[in-house]
């Protein structure tokens, strides 16, 4: 066994590794840019080495200066975790030139899995199913718009050296391929360096089910089973759980076999991820095999008592298997909840800034049981980063990965549904409300899983927003007069906060401002400070605070005992009543007077960014919804449209410039 390896990676991917490295007294070497010289995966490791600034290009994928880590601290191994170069063949064989062990396949192995269209051949010889489609070398946009005619819309474009839901694009028509394919190709080169892409046809229920495969290099393969992927955004994943739903033990059997077919086709050694598209009907069709550890692989783990990179780093040092494939056992469910700082509302956009607080459910420090031994925990936190931390618009958004367990599918939703309701988070949007709703909706609570989920049901998934209730309004008030009392002077009697008045009440008026509008609150301070009337939409409430400290609130309202805890965010006030976050805004006239300013023909860059295409000219006259621009942001493509019909007086950025958050991409006058 190793006695000291370096995490070639950073975030969660990186924590988790080293906890088993730390297990296992294994010393460990983390890695980090400029933006991440704080972070707690350079925390987690026993030291650490700068590879350069924050773009990943030049530090993360600068495969020789993490080599010449390696080797000027002692360390044996490399482990790639996911992303960046664990899906480098060349990497994988540097590693090898240097004397070091790449803990992943063989790089020859890489090389066959890492073209969608070789390994599409490949796995034909194989005799595994695959997707009508095309998979081939030539490349002239003529030529695959003619292969998707022949096939037949709609098809999906893939990049070929693509993987995590980039460079891939659904073609609904004909009319639509060279825009598609246009857009499709810049995604592919700017985050693969590659951008040949694979035409195939395109299912309109599938499910994707995967199977981890697991070889050393003494023959030895097995599947460790299957996870359901299906519930995706924009081809990324959104939930995994395992065992998929509705899986006989014949389809599991026969899946499995496949994978492993697949795996030992290119002479695979290590952990792999075998990737199919499952029609309703029960069959099944490779998609692509990813060549190391997945994002979603806590839920293997969890049904299985196994620790998969433990696995790794045995392999990778020589040993057999732990295991035969008649001694693995799936043992209840479970479910992995990807927490992004993203907008779901706006699109998924990427959000950045600090988390300001970060609160979960308990969670145990990561251990796993051996097989047949106690039942691993029923919630399990993979985080890469902690309260006070900044995510940035360098890498990916992800602020944990939240797996839960259960005896049964139904133990697991409902453990799942308790820990992210315990969820807290502060300082830029997060999806945590919307996987709410996906846990609860009827589509994933009976399983009725395929990869058009959040799209078939995007009116539950996105509601309209309604005005938050009157319970709300009183939580927000009471934290509103809590602070006030907390900041008053008790030496100085004209900075009291108890509405005292000489022979009449206090009453004061409160607007909250939400994304349903403006909600009216007024005050009667009818007591000593403690105890006050509302009037909340035309009714009369009696208010008493209780109990309070600096981050929660406790109170009785008509009789009823409420609490929450509370966040204070400048004017903003969050409130977590234990089931979901309520973010208000307290609108103070006073505050901003003067401050208001016109926008009108103004539209702004919604995070940072770089242009990439410019889709009008200055003076064009365009329609609603006409595509203006597209831009960049961590690797992935956003349109900016026109909010109306007008005309675009100015571009202000070219192809290529580097834009801030907030700002004027363009002139444009409505008509």
């Amino acid at each position: 066994m190793f006695t000291k390896i370096l995490i070639a990676n950073r975030g969660e991917i990186a924590c988790r590794v080293a906890a088993t490295a730390r297990r296992l007294g294994i010393a460990t070497v983390a890695v980090y840019s400029d933006a991440d010289a704080q972070a707690k995966h350079v925390a987690a490791c026993d030291e650490s080495v700068h590879l350069g600034p924050a773009p990943a290009k030049e530090s993360y994928l600068c495969a020789d200066k993490i080599i010449a880590a390696a080797l000027a601290t002692g360390a044996q191994a490399i482990h790639p975790g996911y992303g960046f170069l664990s899906e480098n063949a060349g990497f994988a064989q540097a590693c090898a030139d240097a004397g070091l062990v790449f803990i992943g396949p063989p790089a020859s192995a890489i090389d066959a899995m890492g073209s969608k269209s070789a390994a599409k051949a490949l796995m034909e010889k194989a005799a595994v199913p695959l997707v009508p489609g095309y998979h081939g070398e030539r490349q002239e946009s003529d030529f695959l718009h003619a292969e998707a005619d022949r096939i037949g819309y709609p098809v999906l474009l893939k990049a070929s050296a693509g993987g995590g839901g980039k460079g891939m694009r659904v073609v609904e028509r004909s009319e639509d391929f060279e825009a598609a394919l246009a857009s499709c190709k810049r995604e592919a080169i700017s985050s693969f360096g590659d951008d040949r892409v694979l035409v195939e046809k395109y299912l309109t229920r599938p499910r994707h089910i995967e199977i981890q495969v697991f070889a050393d290099g003494h023959g030895n393969c097995v599947y460790l089973f299957e996870r359901d992927c299906s519930v995706q955004r924009r081809h990324q994943k959104v939930l995994e759980e395992a065992p998929a739903p509705g899986m006989s033990c014949g389809r599991r059997a026969a899946m499995g076999e496949a994978a492993v077919a697949a795996a030992r086709a290119v002479g695979y050694v290590g952990a792999g991820t075998v990737e199919f598209i499952a029609n309703q009907d029960g069959s099944f069709y490779f998609m692509e095999m990813n060549t190391r550890l997945q994002v979603e692989h806590p839920v293997t783990e969890m049904i299985t008592g196994l620790d998969l990179v433990e696995w790794q780093l045995r392999v990778a040092s020589g040993e057999p298997l732990p295991l035969k494939q008649e001694q693995l056992h799936i043992q209840g469910h479970a479910i992995e909840a990807r927490i992004y700082a993203e907008n779901p509302e706006k699109g998924f956009l990427p959000s950045i800034g600090t988390l300001t607080r970060m609160r979960s459910a308990p969670a145990v420090e990561f251990t796993l049981a051996a097989p047949g031994a106690t039942q691993p925990a029923a919630v399990r936190i993979d985080a890469g980063v902690r309260e006070g931390d900044a995510i940035s618009p360098f890498y990916d958004p992800m602020i944990a990965k939240l797996i839960v367990w259960g005896a049964d599918r139904d133990a697991a939703l409902r453990n799942m549904a308790r820990a992210l309701a315990q969820y807290q988070v502060v300082g830029l949007a997060t999806n945590i409300g919307f996987l709410q709703r996906l846990i609860v909706g009827e589509a994933f609570a009976t399983a009725d899983l395929d990869t058009g989920l959040i799209e078939r049901h995007r009116d539950a998934l996105f509601p309209v927003p309604t005005a938050p209730t009157a319970d709300t309004l009183a939580l927000a008030t009471a934290a509103l007069l809590q602070q006030e009392q907390r900041n008053q002077d008790s030496r100085d009697p004209w900075a009291r906060t108890s509405g005292w008045r000489l022979n009449t009440r206090l009453q004061r008026s409160l607007n909250f401002e939400d994304d349903s509008g403006n909600s009216e609150v007024r005050i009667d301070y009818a007591g000593d400070g403690r105890q006050w009337q509302l009037q909340i939409g035309g009714n009369t409430h009696t208010l008493a605070l209780h109990a309070a400290n600096s981050d929660s609130v406790r109170i009785s309202l008509d009789g009823r005992t409420l609490q929450a805890d509370v966040a204070w965010e400048g004017e903003g006030l969050h409130l977590f009543d234990g089931r979901s976050q309520h973010s208000l805004r307290l609108l103070d006239p006073m505050a901003h007077a003067g401050h208001a300013e016109a926008e009108g023909g103004r539209l702004t860059a919604p995070m940072p960014g770089k242009i990439v295409a410019l889709l009008v000219d200055q003076g064009a006259s365009v329609t609603q919804g006409t595509p203006l621009l597209i831009m960049e942001a961590m690797k992935m493509e956003h349109t900016i449209a026109a909010p109306s019909a007008g005309t675009v007086e100015a571009l202000r950025y070219a192809v290529g410039d580097q834009v801030a958050e907030g700002a004027q991409l363009l002139d444009f006058k409505a008509a």
